[in-house]
């Protein structure tokens, strides 16, 4: 394993050799703060087997969205410990611009140089971003989010000479190829059914039926005090109907009431699908790809084809 923080500390030791007052301690690990579980998930991927890096994460909760999320006094702290934060970006993370803006620790934003879907607003639901923040939801897009970690903690420890350092490429690499294969395999399990209509009771699936050709007919998020309209209700019936969609999908930490009154209506079943939001710390980029598995196992389970029993 290979120690990277020597370069960050060559300055204050030749300040010393000069005989310039001795600096306190210093703390000899880059602290780095992911804001969510898939950032985590992929900033630990990145610096796999570098030594001297701590990856620790902001929000880990269960949770559908992070609209209404609010910083904790811990939450904070984190952020004034850390060295570099690295965060989702596309506007998921609105809730702590103030923190960030009193930090002075870097930012290395994931949505850099990715091509971002248009915010879509939708009756009773009022979200400020500009675009759809969902970007993990596309494996091929995780591929220029390992990037963009890469190339921001490189760019922070070698400055412009980090192109000519490996630690983490390596990790990036690593976990790009194990991404790809994993993409491949799900992209020829979905293929018989590119063009078939998707419905979800969350606004977080449009990037991953992008990356998998399917028609998301409808998409709106249900939260507390923000319910589906008579109006909705009455469009999702209609489509059911009309596309003759074998089930609709919920996220695994919303609500499914609207969901279930639809499938006794209309007699389609209600299914789960997950955002990836949660899990366990100690995951990995496995945890991200058992994520992804599950949801494409479980809409080839309503619409027809062969489910993949492990990665």
């Amino acid at each position: 394993m290979k120690k990277i923080l020597g370069p960050l500390l060559a300055l204050t030791l030749l300040l010393s050799a000069c005989g310039a007052p001795a600096a306190p301690e210093q703390d000899d690990t880059l602290h780095v703060l992911a804001t969510t579980y898939p950032v985590y998930l992929f900033t630990t991927a990145v610096t796999e087997g570098v030594e001297g890096v701590e990856v620790s994460l902001l929000v880990n909760q269960q949770t559908s969205c992070l609209h209404d999320y609010t910083l904790t006094v811990g939450d904070m702290k984190a952020i004034e410990r850390a060295d570099v934060i690295v965060r989702n970006g596309a506007g998921l993370e609105d809730f702590m611009d103030d923190a960030l803006a009193a930090s002075d620790a870097p930012v290395i934003d994931c949505s850099a140089g990715v091509e971002l879907l248009p915010a879509q607003g939708h009756e009773g639901h009022d979200h400020d971003t500009e675009y759809d923040p969902h970007i993990w939801m596309d494996p091929s897009y995780v591929q220029g989010m390992l990037s963009a970690i890469s190339m921001g903690l490189g760019e922070l420890v070698y400055g412009d000479d980090w192109a000519s350092h490996g630690e983490f490429h390596t990790g990036q690499l690593a976990a790009k190829d194990m991404l790809e294969q994993a993409r491949q395999r799900w992209q020829e399990q979905m293929e018989p059914l590119q063009g078939n209509g998707l419905i979800t009771f969350h606004d977080g699936f449009r990037y991953f039926a992008q990356a998998f050709g399917l028609d998301l007919l409808k998409a709106i998020e249900e939260e507390e005090g923000s319910e589906a309209s008579a109006a909705e209700i009455k469009e999702i019936v209609s489509l059911v109907e009309e596309y003759d969609i074998p089930a609709i999908f919920t996220e695994v930490n919303g609500s499914d009431a609207t969901a279930q009154a639809i499938a006794r209506e209309t007699g389609c079943a209600v299914a789960q699908l997950s955002m990836c939001m949660d899990g366990p710390e100690e995951g990995d980029l496995s945890t991200y790809l058992e994520g992804v598995r599950s949801n494409v196992n479980t809409i080839v389970s309503f619409f027809g084809g062969e489910e993949l029993d492990q990665l």
